[in-house]
């Protein structure tokens, strides 16, 4: 398995922007504006540290439970500010040949094997021409510092956390300068550093010295108000009564004693399910038929079925008719 980065190249326009690409009039209320305009509903303290991120050229480390929206608010700003998006999607033996470039072995072969047909190439200008640009594959991080398009990109390092910590202590010199030091190469540095933003759904502890360099932000659950909001723009055909039951029904299963809290893409995903049913109201066979939507493990599946289902539904109820 490899990372994977996505590229979307838009035009951006000059016009009111700085050398980074960056507007200049931002504020924390226009974020807040242009973040909703994407199709990203979050709080005012989630786009402060966003906004200085932003003004200030600083990485943002973003941690919290899984599926609260860390990921997405890299693809709001990047459409927000139509920069390109590449994302390192981090995992347990990550190294910096993954994340950082590799070199074309097999064209190296080929060259290698022509050069000697030939017979003409001496040995040093051989090891020049195989370690050039020509024979080089970027991965993620080097495509965040020298983007084609010459445009600052939103570099996502999805879930650190899952990555180890030689890999972090690699990392330190990517955030504390924005430069990566290839050894066939030398040192590159952006010419317009990327705006870098960090997940981790602490699964363990990332070390002090990359949170340093980061404007650090904890992501919580949505309140009832935010997580409604949300499913009227993702499932506007929904009615407005089965959006008020199903927000409420996946906010007490937050409270719950479960292995894993449904996050926001399941009250989305549920409420899609729900609506490709034509369900108008929920009710314990509807939830029984779509529970595995909302929860992902068999025994918090189990564990609602078997005793929380009807007291939750009931609460629901009493709160939707009391409103």
């Amino acid at each position: 398995m490899h990372p994977y980065f996505a590229v979307a190249r838009v035009a951006i326009s000059t016009a009111n922007t700085d050398k980074r690409g960056l507007m200049k009039d931002l504020s924390i209320d226009s974020v807040q504006s242009q973040l909703a305009d994407t199709g990203y509903i979050c709080p005012r303290p989630l786009a402060a540290v966003v906004f200085l991120s932003l003004k200030l050229g600083r990485p943002l480390f973003l941690e919290g439970e899984a599926g609260v929206g860390k990921t997405a608010i890299a693809g709001a700003i990047s459409r927000m500010q139509n920069r390109p998006l590449v994302r390192l999607q981090c995992y347990e033996g990550l190294d910096s040949a993954s994340a950082v470039c590799e070199w074309n072995f097999p064209a190296q072969m080929i060259a290698i094997r022509t050069a000697e047909a030939a017979g003409d190439v001496s040995r040093s200008q051989l090891r020049s021409e195989l370690f050039s640009e020509e024979y080089l594959i970027a991965r993620p991080l080097l495509q965040a510092l020298r983007p084609r398009d010459g445009i600052a990109p939103i570099l996502l390092i999805d879930e650190i956390d899952r990555t180890d910590e030689p890999f972090e202590a690699f990392l330190l010199e990517s955030l504390s300068e924005f430069q990566i030091t290839i050894p066939e190469l030398g040192t590159i540095r952006a010419e317009t550093p990327p705006t870098v933003i960090l997940t981790s759904n602490r699964t363990r502890e990332v070390h002090d010295a990359i949170k340093r360099r980061c404007l650090y932000h904890w992501v919580e659950f949505p309140p009832f108000a935010q997580e409604l909001t949300i499913i009227r723009m993702q499932a506007p055909g929904v009615s407005e009564s089965l959006s008020h039951e199903i927000v409420a029904f996946v906010q007490s299963l937050r409270n719950e004693d479960l292995f894993k809290k449904p996050g926001i893409a399941e009250t989305i995903d549920w409420a899609k399910c729900l609506l490709a049913l034509d369900a108008v109201e929920l009710s314990p066979a509807v939830i029984a038929d779509t529970l595995g939507a909302v929860l992902k493990y068999q025994d918090d599946i189990q564990r609602i079925q078997d005793g929380e289902l009807n007291r939750i539904l009931d609460q629901v109820k009493a709160e939707t008719e009391s409103t």
